[in-house]
Formats: structure tokens, sequence, C-alpha cells
């Protein structure tokens, strides 16, 4: 890993996930432990989450990256919920 501090590693790449129009994801958690950084958190497809890891070694390609993102479940029911 970089020199730089690991809060300000994690600002920035919060940042550029934050800003970069492929991502533009705000609810992503990042955090460093270790010499590794770790994803966390849930997004709307399998294609914003690969794009995740993709901003972030452009941005910091010396930075071991562990994204343990989970894509969220934006199907329709399969069958109709009975009230009660």
């Amino acid at each position: 890993m970089s020199d730089e501090s690991p809060q300000y590693l994690v600002a920035h790449l919060r940042r550029a996930l934050a800003e970069h129009p492929r991502t533009a994801e705000l609810g992503v958690r990042v955090n460093v432990r270790g010499d590794a950084v770790h994803l966390s958190g849930e997004v709307a497809s399998e294609q914003r989450r690969a794009d995740l890891d993709v901003v972030l070694h452009e941005v910091a390609p010396q930075v071991v990256i562990h994204n343990d993102v989970r894509v969220a479940d934006c199907r329709e029911p399969s069958q109709r919920e009975e009230l009660r």
C-alpha cells in the first residue's frame, strides 16, 4: 500500500466512487484493514459491483481490494403476497 494515511486513502477512494460516472456510489463503505481496502454495502447490479473494482484500480492501482458488496435483489415477487 502507499505511504498515505489510511484516513486519506479512504477519503480519496470514497470520493472516486461517488464522483465517477460509472459508479456514482455514496452508499458503499470503504475501510482499510492491514494492507487491503475492503468494500461493503449494496448496489443495484452485478455490473455496478464490478465497476467498483475497475474504478478503484484506475485510481489506486497499488491497492489490494476485497469487494464484499452485495447485489440487491430487485426482481418482482414471483407470487402474490396475501395480506390478512
